[in-house]
């Protein structure tokens, strides 16, 4: 199976950009193993619409980003099947120009919807100020959403060995801006 772990948000906008900061802390802690599943790590930043060439190319695709839902408080995450949402969620409300939720409903309508999961956590700060700081809500919230995408990884007989054991989703924020979406932190 080809799976896509695909971050979203804006880096400059404070918890908005946790989707983005998310997959590379993913990729920089963990060592992907599979003899059956290629597993691809994509920072999709703010792209929205121009993903969907992207993302029809795989079997399964995680989600990672900001969403919104009913009687939530900042640092909540939810993990849904994207055909599945629970009505509480809501995607509206984010720093980018086309929500990652309309992407997925034009795929959706061609037919080229691979299987969608969203890992999806509740900002507490998003474009009140630019900086790359993280709220503490979504620094512990962090936890839930490593816990989440291991655990179904694992499920689909992934191997992930941990390749750097202290890092922190902190440590990945601070060097964001250095980034190069292809080849990791430029230092």
């Amino acid at each position: 199976m080809n799976i896509l772990i695909l971050g979203i948000g804006n880096i400059l906008f404070q918890d908005e950009g946790i989707g983005a900061h998310f997959i590379h802390y993913l990729d920089e802690k963990y060592e992907f193993i599979s003899d059956k599943h290629t597993i691809s790590i994509v920072d999709g930043g703010t792209l929205a619409q121009r993903l969907i060439p992207l993302i029809i190319e795989y079997d399964k695709v995680y989600v990672i980003d900001c969403i919104d839902a009913l009687d939530s408080k900042a640092g909540d995450v939810y993990f849904f099947d994207y055909l599945k949402a629970p009505a509480e969620i809501d995607w509206q409300g984010s720093a980018h120009e086309v929500e990652m939720l309309q992407t997925l409903n034009m795929i959706k309508m061609n037919g080229d919807l691979p299987d969608t999961q969203v890992v999806g956590v509740i900002p507490k700060r998003v474009a009140d100020d630019t900086t790359f700081d993280l709220s503490s809500e979504i620094v512990n919230a962090t936890a839930t959403m490593e816990k989440v995408m291991v655990e179904s990884l694992e499920n689909l007989g992934i191997e992930l060995r941990v390749r750097q054991s202290n890092l922190t989703i902190e440590d990945i924020a601070k060097i964001s801006f250095k980034r190069d979406i292809v080849n990791g932190p430029k230092i």
